[in-house]
């Protein structure tokens, strides 16, 4: 058993500060009902000036979101799909992961995340290549809760443009989508 002290995500020390990041992404991954009790904490850490901080929030609260019967992740979900745009194509990654994770474990919000996970094409990142990755990484996020989806054309719409991407790496994940899933 990890045991965690969430003061020591405010160390100096960055063994510490990342250390208990990285246990806490752990526990949450493994039993995210300990750390469940804690969730407004995690929540206010998507405001951290931090991007290590920040990112293990999204990572955490996606990971909440299987055990939320008291549906606080329900108020984050702004924030979150505000994270897609960033900029910052690491941030967004987290949070399409965490969207993701949310969707799976949360059916009712498959609609709105899938339109905000659709909105990822129109975003601006630091270069096209980033876009690119941003696309790729978009198609991940719908495989994890595509067969649960009923909504499907819209996702295998934006899934059939990415088999044109310029980017090796999406194209390939757009055509294992469509292999899977296009029937």
């Amino acid at each position: 058993m990890i045991k965690l002290d969430l003061t020591d995500l405010t160390s100096a020390d960055p063994k510490v500060k990342y250390g208990c990041a990285r246990n806490l992404l752990t526990v949450a991954k493994e039993n995210p009902a300990e750390l469940y009790p804690d969730f407004t904490f995690y929540a206010k850490l998507l405001d951290s000036e931090n991007n290590i901080l920040k990112w293990t929030a999204i990572d955490v609260l996606g990971y909440l979101a299987k055990v939320d019967e008291a549906k606080q992740i329900d108020k984050q979900l702004e924030k979150l799909f505000a994270l897609l745009d960033t900029g910052n194509l690491i941030t967004a990654v987290h949070a399409m992961t965490a969207l993701a994770d949310i969707a799976l474990a949360k059916p009712a919000f498959q609609k709105r995340i899938t339109v905000e996970l659709l909105k990822v094409a129109h975003y601006k990142y630091a270069t096209v290549e980033c876009s690119n990755i941003a696309n790729g990484k978009v198609i991940l996020a719908f495989g994890a809760y595509f067969d649960k989806l009923t909504e499907r054309e819209g996702v295998l719409s934006f899934v059939r443009r990415q088999t044109k991407n310029s980017r090796n790496a999406t194209k390939k994940k757009a055509e294992q989508f469509l292999r899977k899933y296009d029937k």
